[in-house]
């Protein structure tokens, strides 16, 4: 047996001394592993031979212990804590918990109903086509070389009544069918008897015209409003156009209408047409208005409709039989 010097015995029991705590943890820990039933394996407590030397003493390789329990004790917690805590647990989990509010549920909201199929619009009439108008034969009118003698008799019977009037060139618009081969302008309707401004118009509605004046609104005037007619007040005679509502050319458009707006008495009054006028006024208007429908093919006015509310609509149109339309 070799002998120990004194600095290796000094040596020596400083490691002993160092060991044996080591060595007591260890057994504890063993002891508390052992105890727990979760844990499959314990660690072994390292032997120490004391003949061996401080660096033989410690284990070469420290295996690595398996990942702890979730609810295995902490190394350095007493085990009796862990085990008083494990029933603290445990007591927990018994205790009944309350009772979770059931949300009541929704109401299932009513299913609508399918909308109705929508009624189908009702087919529309296959459209009449559209008639095609005739071209009125006056369109073709075109002046001759000499004037007819229809045309100069009727210069003559103006003159003989007073009316002065001019000659124009001819109208004539193939592209549209106006067309008025011998025009005149009228300064005059009679002696002493204006109308403003100057019509133009064929000689046959510049005739009638004359003698509406003279035969019909003259004698009128005299008797309703107690004054002579001293001018009369147009608003349309020749214009290039068809008719408001479409379709044929306007009798405007050959120079046979005339529209009448206005009437001016000696005295200075001023008879306007228009849908309500005053008695006297009315009376006149009347009078000459229903006298108008038969000298003239046409005689449209206030009440007619809402393009002849303002004016006395007089032409010549060609009617069958020699029939009128006058409202």
């Amino acid at each position: 047996m070799a002998v120990l010097t004194p600095p290796t015995s000094i040596r020596l029991a400083g490691l002993i001394r160092l060991a044996l705590p080591l060595a007591a943890a260890m057994l504890s820990a063993g002891t508390a592993l052992a105890q727990a039933p979760e844990l499959p394996e314990t660690m072994p407590a390292p032997e120490l031979n004391q003949s061996q030397s401080a660096q033989e003493a410690a284990p070469a390789d420290v295996p690595i212990p398996e990942p702890r329990p979730a609810n295995a004790p902490e190394p350095d917690e007493p085990a009796t804590d862990k085990m008083d805590q494990q029933k603290s647990d445990q007591h927990q989990e018994a205790r009944p918990q309350p009772l979770a509010v059931v949300p009541t549920p929704t109401e299932k909201p009513a299913e609508a109903e399918p909308p109705a199929a929508a009624p189908k619009p009702p087919e529309k009439p296959a459209q009449a086509p559209e008639k095609k108008i005739p071209p009125d034969p006056r369109s073709a009118a075109v002046p001759q070389e000499e004037m007819p003698d229809e045309e100069l008799a009727c210069r003559r019977r103006l003159k003989s009544m007073g009316v002065d009037f001019e000659e124009r060139k001819a109208e004539h618009d193939a592209a549209v069918g106006c067309s008025i081969p011998y025009p005149i302008a009228l300064k005059t309707l009679g002696k002493s008897l204006d109308i403003n401004p100057e019509s133009e118009l064929n000689c046959q509605m510049a005739e009638a015209a004359a003698r509406f004046a003279a035969d019909i609104v003259q004698p009128a005037a005299k008797a309703e409003l107690g004054a002579e007619l001293k001018s009369v007040g147009q608003a349309s005679a020749f214009v290039c156009r068809h008719r408001n509502g479409g379709g044929k050319l306007s009798e405007h458009a050959f120079g046979n209408a005339l529209d009448i707006a206005s009437f001016t008495l000696s005295d200075g009054r001023r008879i306007d047409i228009r849908p309500a006028p005053p008695e006297k006024e009315a009376k006149f208007l009347n009078a000459i208005r229903k006298a108008a429908c038969g000298p003239f093919k046409t005689v449209l006015g206030p009440g007619s409709d809402a393009d002849h509310s303002l004016h006395l609509h007089l032409d010549l149109a060609p009617r069958r039989n020699g029939g009128t339309f006058c409202q």
